[in-house]
């Protein structure tokens, strides 16, 4: 029999690189519940091929749940359901853009959706971040140096913007405005209504994959970027894996009903039905039941106690030389190591010491995340999170100059 999941525990080592939940936190029991729901109220109809959109059994419950929490619902029409954010940026990348497309992304941002983007042959760059978010700024010098004809290098040099196509216009930014993956970022109030306006005047979308927005742990973060925009220029992206279970492969995304008529009018759909439909009628029953609010909870004042955890033994175990950001939220942690530290070649070493990391190169484009490194603290517990940082420091002391 083959592996079942994706990702195994190595016996020996502080697993810090991984933003999966604890397998202690995976709600079974709730799980089992909904499902004895959905199959009690709607079975023949769950275990069909579902609406493309998705089934009004999750689709109402879920438009009732956003309102309690955001103060407003989107209309049923502007909702998709998704196998998660990956299906669903893979999906809009093959609706919405074409090989050779320019694509914008904050640097440093989530891996795997560059990886995504990659195996859509489009062209990315960045726009540089930093403590407060993508720096608004920057990505204006960004836009007008891709608008330039190619003679224009002084602007393109100013910009941090090398070796572009120039006279394009980018097909949307993607970013992780809330408590952001590696960085832990939250994008200020006045970024986030800077941000949404230049889309909206420079005519493209932004997607903004907003799946920690429910797991915060000092504060609730300022207005999702849907929120403040006009309806059309951004497409909202949220998952269930964060909040309830990875193993569901359930999330939805919210935009302008024209692109949810597009997504649901894919060839996929049209052939195979709504994506994950039973697991959708799954969750509208946790949903109805109250056990998603129960989870989320839960979820806050576990997340919050390992967070601390890593935090603290942080502040012990750390070099001085080392920095980092306090996430008010999210799953990591994202480390400067000491001067003359490159976190993809002291991986090894740390392995063998019995702590891993991702190195920071994966969440950057052309260079610039060698000295960090993201620490995620979703996984293991708190004794387990300070054990790792100790394991840690201990290998970060004898590296530098």
């Amino acid at each position: 029999m083959g592996p079942d999941i994706q990702f195994a525990l190595r016996p020996g080592i502080m697993e810090l690189r991984w933003g999966d939940p604890a397998p202690s936190l995976l709600p079974v029991d709730a799980v089992r519940r909904a499902v004895e729901r959905a199959l009690d109220l709607d079975g023949p109809s769950a275990l069909n091929y579902g609406a493309e959109r998705g089934p009004g059994r999750l689709i109402g419950p879920l438009r009732t749940w956003l309102e309690r929490r955001r103060g407003s619902a989107p209309p049923a029409e502007a909702l998709f359901i998704t196998g998660g954010t990956s299906q669903a940026l893979d999906l809009l990348c093959t609706l919405l853009a074409r090989p050779g497309d320019v694509v914008l992304v904050e640097s440093p941002t989530y891996h795997l959706a560059l990886r995504i983007f990659r195996d859509h042959g489009l062209e990315v760059v960045s726009v540089p971040g930093d403590d407060q978010g993508l720096q608004v700024d920057r990505l204006d010098a960004v836009l007008e140096a891709l608008r330039r004809p190619p003679a224009s290098r002084a602007a393109e040099r100013a910009s941090g913007a090398r070796g572009l196509v120039k006279g394009r216009t980018p097909r949307f930014l993607y970013i992780v405005p809330t408590f952001g993956n590696p960085t832990g970022a939250n994008l200020s109030l006045q970024r986030r209504q800077a941000l949404v306006s230049l889309a909206d005047r420079e005519g493209f979308l932004l997607l903004e994959d907003d799946v920690y927005r429910e797991l915060w742990y000092d504060s609730p973060p300022p207005p999702a970027l849907c929120d403040l925009a006009s309806p059309g220029p951004v497409v909202r992206l949220s998952t269930f894996s964060k909040i309830l279970a990875p193993g569901l492969r359930l999330g939805w995304l919210e935009a302008a009903p024209e692109i949810v008529q597009r997504c649901a009018g894919s060839g996929l759909l049209d052939s195979g039905g709504g994506t994950s439909h039973f697991v959708a009628h799954a969750v509208g029953a946790m949903i109805e039941l109250g056990l998603l609010d129960e989870h989320i909870t839960l979820l806050r004042a576990a997340y919050r106690q390992q967070r601390d955890a890593l935090l603290d033994a942080l502040e012990r175990h750390m070099p001085a030389t080392c920095s980092w950001m306090r996430p008010g939220g999210g799953f990591f942690v994202w480390l400067r190591l000491p001067e003359g530290c490159d976190s993809a070649a002291l991986l090894p070493v740390a392995e063998a010491a019995g702590v891993s990391y991702a190195p920071g190169g994966r969440f950057c484009i052309g260079g610039g995340g060698e000295r960090y490194a993201r620490l995620g603290f979703s996984l293991l517990a708190p004794d387990e999170l300070a054990e790792g940082a100790r394991r840690l420091g201990r290998v970060l002391e004898r590296c530098g100059p």
